[in-house]
């Protein structure tokens, strides 16, 4: 249920085991909000009107900005989100519809990204690294289909973790429609790790 009252991030419990969320209606972790602790595919069933800052208490999550998990992906990790320009830079849509966690795969990670739609064409492997900018390893090509063979990811559109997102579980995805792309552009991606606190929710690479 969701409450006027207003206690400040800083003062709910860290869950130790599961998935927790706090979403805030207004910025800077204001106004009414509402806790999710599994899938939510309307946010509106909360009371909620719209999502103005999170705090992911455990995690990952991934929030879509259409109901029933569709649309534009925005991927959060533990921390706090106080504004919108916190999780995205995209700008096409301004608001959350619903949420679900994500569950990860191990501590080993590989990817494979394919030029061609059924994993065809040149392709780039990576293997336990985050990687800014497909171009500086070489890779000048579209992105069609992936295999996540561990692990799970992040793909960005654009370089330097930018542009559209894109959830990469461990699966196959044979073309773009399956990782929720309208186009084959990818050309950044990073791991998502257990736990990790990036300061204000931000990820800042480490290379």
């Amino acid at each position: 249920m969701a409450s006027e009252q207003n206690p400040t991030p800083k003062q709910h419990p860290t869950s130790t085991a599961g998935h927790k969320i706090t979403l805030y209606e207004q910025e800077n972790f204001q106004g009414l909000f509402h806790e999710v602790t599994g899938p939510c595919p309307n946010l509106k069933e909360t009371g909620l009107g719209k999502v103005g800052s999170l705090v992911v208490h455990t995690g990952p999550w991934v929030g879509f900005e259409q109901t029933g998990c569709k649309g534009e992906q925005f991927v959060f990790e533990k921390g706090e989100y106080p504004r919108w320009d916190t999780w995205t830079n995209s700008r096409k849509s301004d608001s959350l519809a619903s949420f679900k966690p994500v569950k990860l795969d191990g501590n080993e990670h590989k990817i494979i990204l394919y030029e061609n739609p059924n994993f065809t064409g040149k392709k780039i492997e990576i293997i336990d690294d985050d990687v800014p900018s497909f171009h500086a390893h070489g890779y000048q090509e579209k992105v069609s289909s992936i295999r996540v063979l561990n692990g799970t990811w992040v793909g960005y559109q654009y370089p330097g973790y930018r542009g559209y997102q894109y959830l990469l579980e461990k699966r196959d995805y044979k073309d773009i429609t399956e990782f929720g792309a309208q186009k084959p552009q990818i050309q950044s991606v990073r791991r998502i790790r257990d736990m990790q606190w990036h300061q204000r929710g931000i990820f800042h690479p480490t290379n």
